[in-house]
């Protein structure tokens, strides 16, 4: 079960959560406090409770399948896309093989294949979006090191990878080196080994605010800093009562894109889906990452399953983002404790300490350190909350118990590799079609009999 001490998916997100670099670099988005005064309305068809990327994208999909926009109105307790869409890395990278054995003991080798192919088709699918709808986020198709930086973690690698390729999963897209060829690949002195496949970058708040805007100009309703409280169903039974502080809102269909807080307003998943607070940093690079230095490659730099580290360098202005793991064995029991937390208002400083001293043994600069130059060195660092399941993935489908009601929430971390399949395929749900159409895996689909499968408060997430 969750600690309520370490703070309970059962809360409403903070009131005062810090910025990230990615919300400091678009204060001017004109619907940041869309209808912050306003009283909600009387009743719409559809209620979407969240207004990040997957809240944005149910919208922007129902509006693409003919629902008339003057139907659909988002809740947003905060500022608009204000959660963890707004605040991860900048990562768009899919999972290529790694996650296959942790998978396949969770659902089995034709769902852990099916899972890893989905993350795969997300990347086509983000790459399809941007490019057709002209979406200035910044994204950057490129490709991914996995490095090992440990010969056990290269060991683990390498049995997952030939575990996924004996299990028939396509290796085809995927480059790897060892030894001397990988530390001239990663520029990491100390890399062991390191796996490269495609994947790419984005600005997730430019993203998630293109969403928004695009739905809000057809007609969509957001309501910012108005949490929805509690959903009741109306006397009349086949529809939902949504009370707010500015009022009830009355809805056929309610859709759940609240990732880590969901089990507020749906109390029943609270021992299946834990709030997880990361943290990240942007530093802006020395000469040794500056003009044709700056570096093509994302970064995933792993000692063990879950100590790690990720990297990504901006395009624009080259500056680069250094993302934590939330089980580094080297910080102290009371910050590891921590990392249950939906508070999201200030960074850890020992985190903060570690990262940056790691950035500097693992990227060793020998004509300048990080930092030598005003200007140089740390910038910012911020949290996110991250909704992990009991089984490491997402929860997206009907509400069986709830009739009306659907879900699209818990992406253990890998949000940008799973919102653009699971919230196109809820919409086809919630407008009628079956699971087959949606093309997701089963395993993905909410059901009793999945929360079943699972010990309560047991989280063997494989991030």
């Amino acid at each position: 079960m969750i600690d309520p001490d370490n703070g309970s998916s059962r809360n409403l997100p903070n009131k005062t959560p810090c910025l990230s670099y990615w919300q400091r670099t678009t204060r001017a988005f004109p619907h940041l406090r869309a209808q912050c005064m306003d009283p909600v309305p009387a009743d719409s068809q559809y209620v979407i409770i969240g207004s990040g990327i997957s809240g944005g994208l149910t919208a922007f999909e129902l509006l693409e399948a003919g629902v008339s926009a003057e139907k659909i109105v988002i809740l947003e307790a905060r500022e608009a896309a204000s959660g963890a869409s707004s605040r991860n890395a900048g990562h768009v990278r899919p999972d290529a093989f790694r996650g296959f054995s942790a998978y396949a003991k969770l659902h089995g080798p034709a769902q852990a294949l099916g899972i890893i192919s989905d993350e795969r088709r997300v990347l086509e699918k983000v790459d399809e979006f941007v490019a057709k709808y002209h979406v200035p986020c910044d994204f950057h198709l490129t490709s991914t090191f996995d490095v090992c930086m440990t010969p056990e973690f290269a060991k683990y690698e390498a049995e997952s990878f030939e575990q996924f390729r004996a299990a028939g999963g396509d290796v085809s897209h995927i480059r790897f080196y060892e030894g001397a060829e990988a530390r001239a690949k990663t520029r990491i002195p100390d890399a062991i080994a390191a796996y490269e496949w495609p994947a790419g970058s984005s600005h997730p708040a430019k993203l998630a605010h293109f969403l928004l805007e695009s739905v809000i100009d057809r007609g969509v309703r957001l309501f910012t800093f108005c949490p929805a409280t509690e959903i009741v169903q109306s006397k009349e039974l086949a529809t939902w009562d949504c009370h707010t502080p500015r009022g009830m809102i009355r809805a056929e269909k309610v859709i759940h894109c609240t990732n880590a807080h969901a089990a507020l307003l749906l109390p029943q998943l609270e021992p299946y889906l834990r709030p997880n607070r990361a943290q990240a940093h942007s530093l802006i690079p020395p000469p040794a990452f500056a003009g044709r230095n700056t570096l093509e490659q994302t970064f995933s730099l792993r000692y063990s399953l879950h100590h790690f580290y990720s990297l990504i360098q901006r395009r624009g202005d080259g500056t680069l983002i250094w993302g934590v793991s939330r089980s580094n064995p080297t910080l102290s029991a009371e910050t590891l404790a921590s990392r249950y937390s939906i508070d999201d208002s200030h960074f850890n400083a020992e985190i903060k300490g570690d990262a940056l001293s790691s950035f500097n043994e693992i990227f060793p600069d020998p004509s300048q350190g990080m930092g030598d130059v005003h200007g140089e060195g740390f910038d910012h660092a911020w949290t996110g909350i991250i909704g992990m399941t009991t089984d490491s993935v997402p929860f997206v489908g009907a509400i069986e118990s709830l009739p009306g009601q659907f879900i699209c929430a818990g992406f253990n971390g890998h949000g940008m590799a799973r919102i653009f399949t699971c919230a196109p395929g809820l919409v086809k749900l919630i407008l009628g079609g079956k699971w087959s159409d949606t093309g997701l895996p089963e395993c993905f689909q909410f059901t009793p009999e999945r929360l079943a499968r699972f010990t309560e408060g047991e989280f063997p997430s494989i991030w």
